[in-house]
């Protein structure tokens, strides 16, 4: 896919986001969308940096249906998967900064990459422009099912319970070394004493077909890329990566219900954010940030957020995302010290 053109903006053409806020509340909705536009109708690409039919595929792809009319403008969900997310990640951050290559960037990424990773061909820290955290939530375990009955894990406590005593044995996958989900099954080995055979893949929608199809005993995987196996009876829930229960899974224990197997401190949570490369004009990112706002509260995305474990949380502010990352971003790195993790 070419280049986007960048923005061609005038005095005319822009139009202050509080107004078209506005003019939403008293006009049609197409008055709205034409007052929100950002742009003389260029594209703006909207890169997922994980494969379609994952977590993060579903986030970028609820919120660019539910921006695009009220930018004004087509929002094209860009698929480049690889690295764990850095393949995509770089491409935003050496993408024009003119507001038409954004990016769902995930919390590791931004928080966890710069500890993990020895080189980077990205800096997290000033390569891009926050604009909104888009999604919150969790991680699952889940297990194959013939697996589980063929080894005896009735729960998480006996699955971690057989990988001590059978270290290697346990075939775990991740959607890529760094991954959210790789994180936690290293702070798990870590402090449970558990050893597995680790398998990566480029993004989580294979791992869970290969969960599926029992090539992987077990993974740890944000929700919504789990959940419809789960209800389906596909693959069985044993544990949530938060330190308590959630709603979406009211009988899968959380962390703080294992401190006997030394992981009651464990507490994932996941989020992603709308981002954009540094330097964007601080305008354009008042526009984006207002249509991810107004796109949050929907509530046909809301409702379709939590039916797979997730929340929608947009930021207040684009300064609120930059504080939180700021805040999470020493937390992280604790945890990548403490997993041992390192990557060149």
């Amino acid at each position: 896919m070419s280049e986007s053109p960048p923005f061609v903006k005038t005095r005319r053409q822009t139009v202050r986001v509080g107004l078209g806020l506005a003019m939403g509340a008293m006009a049609p909705a197409v008055h709205s969308v034409q007052a929100q536009q950002t742009s003389v109708g260029r594209p703006i690409r909207l890169v997922v940096p994980y494969p379609a039919g994952g977590a993060v595929d579903l986030v970028g792809r609820l919120f660019s249906e539910r921006m695009e009319p009220l930018l004004g403008q087509q929002v094209v969900v860009d698929n480049r998967s690889g690295g764990a997310g850095i393949v995509g990640a770089d491409y935003v951050a050496k993408a024009r900064a003119d507001g038409t290559t954004l990016g769902v960037i995930g919390m590791t990424t931004l928080c966890a990459y710069k500890t993990l990773y020895s080189h980077l061909p990205f800096d997290p820290d000033t390569d891009f422009s926050p604009i909104s955290q888009l999604s919150a939530g969790t991680v699952v375990c889940a297990v194959n099912k013939q697996a589980a009955a063929r080894h005896g894990w009735t729960d998480f406590r006996r699955l971690v319970t057989w990988a001590r005593d059978n270290p290697e044995e346990l075939r775990f996958g991740t959607a890529g070394v760094g991954s959210t989900a790789h994180l936690t099954m290293a702070a798990l080995q870590k402090a449970a004493a558990v050893r597995g055979l680790h398998v990566t893949y480029r993004g989580a929608a294979p791992a869970v077909a290969d969960l599926q199809a029992g090539v992987i005993d077990m993974m740890f995987e944000l929700t919504p890329a789990l959940m419809p196996l789960i209800s389906q009876g596909e693959v069985a829930a044993l544990a949530v990566g938060s330190a308590r229960r959630i709603a979406l899974l009211p009988s899968v224990p959380g962390m703080s219900e294992f401190e006997d197997l030394g992981l009651g401190a464990l507490d994932i949570g996941a989020w992603e954010a709308l981002m954009a490369p540094a330097g964007t004009a601080p305008e354009v990112i008042k526009q984006l940030h207002a249509a991810a706002l107004r796109a949050g509260s929907d509530s046909r995305l809301g409702e379709r957020m939590r039916e797979v474990g997730f929340i929608a949380d947009p930021s207040v502010t684009p300064q609120a995302l930059a504080d939180k990352i700021k805040h999470e971003t020493p937390i992280w790195r604790r945890l990548v010290e403490a997993s041992g993790a390192k990557l060149d």
